[in-house]
């Protein structure tokens, strides 16, 4: 992101990130107050994504012209839409939405195929990971800096694609289809892969049509590799727990179905160790899940 995109982009981008993060606040809070379950910690995950697009956007960033860009990218197109993404924002306004015509109008778009598409991991992460390449491998970013209109179109869809990206990745949030774990975790890894190269390649040649200074970009490419490894390991962090959420509850469905079956020696394997004391016939129930 360039000053000229952050002049002509980032005001209402920074006033929408506050009113999101004021919104999504207030919104959880009610849920609370209802007596819905709603952990503390989505709010401050979504608050911290809110800061980082903010930062991005308007906040002082240090070092040279393209490490100062790299910054503003690393904030802006993956830190942000990560933690924003974990957060489930779409989950909580379903939540707090009455049944009507409103509610029945979102389910339709985030169960439409065009989001199904959309959200299909491996086009997401062309998306996201190819309007990178775009970015800096052709004369994209020289065009951006003569046309401030192009360079805020520009910055916009780097924040949408990591929004995007994340919510595929994750996909905690109540879509068409919830991809399987395999093929996320390989899509990330894909992606990670693809975003390294594109940070060696700009260590050794910036842009077209530019001239940075040889340690101002280097330092910025070293600031994109490190960071997105960074905000990767985020994200397979967030798959990681899913698997063992995940694993736990079918162990959970196993016990079950094998005390009924008359089994009990089977279910206490399946179950493990009783919890806190309790019985293991107990410890087996499926808890209760916080969506």
């Amino acid at each position: 992101m360039t000053p000229a995109v952050t002049t002509a982009f980032g005001a209402p981008a920074v006033l929408a990130c506050v009113l999101a993060g004021a919104a999504y606040v207030a919104g959880a809070a009610r849920l609370r107050r209802r007596g819905d379950a709603w952990p503390w910690w989505r709010d401050c995950v979504f608050a911290g994504g809110c800061a980082a697009v903010v930062w991005g956007l308007a906040g002082p960033v240090p070092g040279g012209p393209f490490t100062a860009h790299t910054g503003r990218h690393l904030l802006v197109a993956m830190a942000g839409p990560a933690l924003l993404a974990v957060a489930r924002p779409l989950t909580l306004v379903l939540r707090l939405l009455p049944p009507g015509a409103l509610r029945r109008g979102l389910l339709r778009v985030a169960h439409s195929p065009v989001a199904g598409w959309l959200l299909f991991p491996p086009v997401a992460a062309v998306v996201d990971i190819g309007g990178l390449w775009a970015l800096y491998r052709t004369d994209l970013w020289s065009s951006a800096h003569r046309h401030s209109v192009l360079g805020a179109l520009l910055a916009l869809h780097m924040l949408l694609a990591g929004v995007l990206f994340a919510m595929a990745v994750c996909a905690v949030d109540p879509v068409r289809r919830r991809w399987g774990l395999p093929l996320r975790a390989v899509t990330l890894l894909a992606a990670g892969a693809a975003h390294a190269v594109l940070a060696k390649g700009l260590y050794a040649a910036g842009p077209p049509g530019t001239a940075f200074a040889p340690p101002d970009l280097r330092a910025g490419a070293q600031l994109m590799y490190y960071g997105g490894d960074a905000v990767e390991v985020l994200l397979a962090l967030a798959l990681a727990v899913q698997w063992y959420v995940t694993t736990g509850r079918r162990r959970a469905r196993e016990a079950v179905r094998s005390a009924r079956a008359g089994n009990p020696a089977r279910a206490e394997a399946h179950a493990g160790p009783p919890a806190r004391g309790r019985a293991s016939a107990g410890a087996s129930r499926p808890a209760r899940s916080s969506r």
